[in-house]
């Protein structure tokens, strides 16, 4: 196998998660282009603010147009999606570059949100509601 064809393998992987989404993040060395499950990441997340998370890490390092990044999401609603993209992209970027390190703690990117969904509990209508109580 040639060096050229080398170099067109060369990536990185990140996975990340929140609430219930898993995101796997793939950076290929490009112009920048962003495909969320196949579609462009515009079409993929309906808010720029959800956009904007997932571009956040790339931005700080100064790389948003340095890579193609490739995600595969599921499970979740978009947010945690968003979210799981962002942490993976973080992890990533570190697999790249561990000298990173310092610039995405500082942002808060490689902490997982570790939130999840508090569980429903027998003889009670929800996780924290009660029935109604009846003294008599």
């Amino acid at each position: 196998m040639g060096e050229a064809e080398q170099a067109g393998r060369e990536q990185y992987y990140g996975t990340g998660r929140r609430k219930t989404s898993v995101a796997r993040v793939f950076l290929r060395p490009g112009q920048g282009t962003m495909k969320v499950n196949g579609r462009a990441l515009d079409a993929y997340f309906m808010t720029e603010s959800m956009r904007a998370q997932v571009r956040h890490p790339l931005q700080v390092v100064e790389m948003l147009d340095k890579f193609d990044v490739l995600i595969n999401v599921s499970g979740g609603g978009s947010n945690g999606q968003a979210g799981a993209a962002r942490l993976g992209i973080a992890r990533a970027l570190l697999r790249f570059n561990p000298e990173l390190r310092s610039s995405l703690k500082k942002m808060g990117f490689l902490t997982r949100d570790s939130r999840m969904k508090e569980r429903k509990k027998y003889g009670q209508k929800g996780a924290r509601k009660r029935f109604q109580f009846s003294k008599r």
